[in-house]
């Protein structure tokens, strides 16, 4: 596999530079490039500059508007409504988490929902913007109908992602961002490119059943929630992927369930819906963060089952992916991701393109 380094710099000014070819305000573009580079630091390549192409596509179509700002249309002291005016998603994720820390550092709690917004990223930014002002940051958003619920056969849910994380001492903290659904759909797209089968637990076909054929998946199938079937806990899964929805699509007013259009089908806006949450530690019992280490380090210092991999915490495997793009002194990017990138910023007139002449070895 032939990878190419590039610095987050590099990839972050390019981004930025397709967005504004496109019509995005410099500040807006900034935003979503800053996001789509935490994505891939942080090592999850689906959520990052591999996603480019449908910012730029979004923007260009008019589906997702350039134009004007989140709003707030309703609000209390700890709570808010915002109407995120069908801009790109991570210009109304900051938007509202920023206003929810504002709240907690107020009166302890902020709680900011959100009605058309769009696809954010990765829903850890949001969480971890929170955990920068020593609060915990909670964040939720509603997607397109990928997910099948426990003993049905159509897809009525998102893959519906939950992040929590909460801060520890020295710059430790706990990061848990997950989807509720067994796995993301792009693993199962690999799959199928690679002619291989997945893992029972992954997906149904159009029956409902549980297939390890990613053809019978992505052709009338869905995937299932965390937990697989029923036997095996998947309604657990299926009880997350519908609280994230009460929270997202209906507190806000949002679209959800299979009113949220089809992905990747952009013939209406998305009014995505999402939820946003700071929690002020100084308003409960001091010594927080004290005791998130010590909890931490109980996990962490366990002797492991395998003597090759230690028991880790949520959010420890992101840091060892950005320890080694640190040691290596910029991201490993596919070449072929590099390149399809480049083929895109040329459509829409950018010259200055992503650098592919630092090759790791194989």
């Amino acid at each position: 596999m032939s990878r190419c380094l590039i610095s987050k710099a590099e990839v972050q000014t390019f981004i930025e530079r397709c967005m504004i070819a496109v019509g995005t305000q410099p500040h807006h573009a900034r935003s979503l490039a800053e996001v789509l580079v935490e994505g891939d630091h942080r090592g999850h390549y689906s959520h990052g500059l591999n996603r480019m192409d449908m910012y730029v596509k979004d923007i260009q179509t008019g589906i997702c508007a350039k134009d004007g700002e989140p709003v707030v249309d309703k609000e209390s002291s700890a709570t808010a409504l915002v109407n995120g005016n069908n801009l790109l998603g991570p210009v109304v994720g900051n938007f509202c988490m920023n206003l929810a820390i504002k709240k907690a550092r107020d009166v302890g709690i902020g709680w900011v929902v959100a009605h058309g917004s769009n696809h954010y990223g990765i829903a850890g930014h949001y969480s971890l913007l929170a955990v920068k002002e020593n609060m915990i940051g909670m964040s939720f958003t509603n997607t397109s109908p990928l997910v099948v619920p426990t003993r049905g056969k159509e897809c009525t849910l998102g893959t519906n992602p939950i992040s929590v994380a909460a801060p520890a001492n020295n710059g430790d903290s706990f990061v848990l961002d997950m989807a509720t659904s067994a796995v993301a759909l792009g693993k199962v797209e690999l799959h199928d490119r690679r002619e291989d089968p997945i893992p029972v637990g992954w997906g149904c076909d159009k029956h409902g059943k549980l297939t390890p054929d990613p053809k019978q998946v992505l052709n009338g199938g869905g995937l299932v929630p965390i937990g697989g079937n029923e036997a095996t806990g998947g309604y657990k899964g299926y009880g997350l992927g519908m609280m994230v929805e009460v929270f997202c699509g209906i507190l806000a007013g949002a679209k959800f369930s299979n009113n949220i259009r089809t992905w990747k089908v952009t013939d209406r806006i998305a009014d995505l819906g999402q939820c946003f949450v700071a929690i002020n530690p100084e308003s409960f019992a001091s010594g927080f963060n004290n005791r998130m280490s010590d909890l931490m380090d109980i996990q962490r210092g366990l002797d492991p089952a395998d003597p090759d991999k230690p028991v880790l915490i949520a959010g420890d495997p992101e840091r060892e992916n950005i320890k080694k793009c640190e040691q290596l002194g910029g991201i490993p990017y596919h070449i072929n991701v590099v390149n399809y990138m480049n083929e895109c910023a040329k459509k829409v007139g950018v010259t200055q393109l992503l650098p592919c002449n630092n090759l790791l070895p194989e």
